[in-house]
């Protein structure tokens, strides 16, 4: 691999940025300057530095991120605050993307990654990844509205849902409130709260707690995000 792709993947900066880098001497592999940015480099065995500090060979990037209510799920925005908006200056990178979308009332887990391969086998209609919501819900819900879910329900729009799996939490009769739990196989847009609607009630909270076999870790506070694990990145990866 060249020296400069290598600085590039890793996040150092763009192509012509740590082209500049390596010309000023400030690059090393294996104790020695280089000023080629052609230079060929083994990214697993070979040691690399930036000014002295070790470099270790990452191309793709995985975080998960606790989303919290007004902040919309793009890269870039110029009126509201962005999920990438939430990385430090040490961790943001340009390629990173969220996978799919979050409305910007709803929190919980998004996962933000540069894999765009793994981004398209997470959101194809083909692959069904199950999506689990917790919400709360101004209204009773009923196991006819379990039987409907089941069934499919159509939406505004005449757009008919797949079949999506419903579990009521607890109903409270005095606040005609209830707490329930969606699993969806897709993601059209304002589902659960679409489909809450399509049986006579109101989704008022709404929080994302699973996409596959990932799940929202109870540690992490509502803003904040880390690096997946390499147990979680085989769950999602499905390895």
């Amino acid at each position: 691999m060249r020296l400069d792709k290598f600085l590039a993947d890793v996040g150092l900066g763009s192509r012509k940025e740590v082209k500049v880098f390596i010309k000023k001497g400030q690059v090393q592999v294996n104790g020695e300057t280089i000023k080629s940015d052609k230079f060929q480099v083994k990214e697993k065995l070979d040691q690399i530095t930036f000014e002295g500090e070790k470099i270790t060979y990452q191309k793709d990037f995985y975080y998960l991120l606790n989303k919290p209510q007004g902040v919309i799920s793009a890269t870039q925005d110029n009126y509201d605050e962005t999920v990438l908006d939430l990385f430090s200056d040490e961790e943001y990178r340009e390629d990173l993307f969220p996978v799919g979308r979050l409305d910007k009332d709803t929190e919980g887990l998004l996962l933000i990654t540069n894999d765009g391969v793994l981004s398209h086998q997470l959101l194809s209609p083909k692959k069904h990844v199950e999506k689990e919501y917790y919400a709360h819900v101004a209204g009773i819900m009923t196991n006819e509205d379990i039987t409907a879910f089941e069934a499919g329900v159509i939406i505004s729009g005449e757009e008919q849902t797949l079949p999506a799996k419903l579990t009521i939490v607890s109903v409270d009769e005095a606040m005609h409130t209830s707490e329930i739990k969606l699993i969806l196989h897709e993601g059209k847009f304002h589902q659960v709260k679409r489909m809450v609607a399509a049986v006579g009630k109101e989704v008022t909270y709404l929080k994302r707690i699973r996409m596959g076999n990932l799940y929202l870790p109870e540690d992490i506070e509502l803003g904040s995000y880390r690096q997946l694990t390499e147990e979680e990145l085989g769950k999602i990866k499905g390895e």
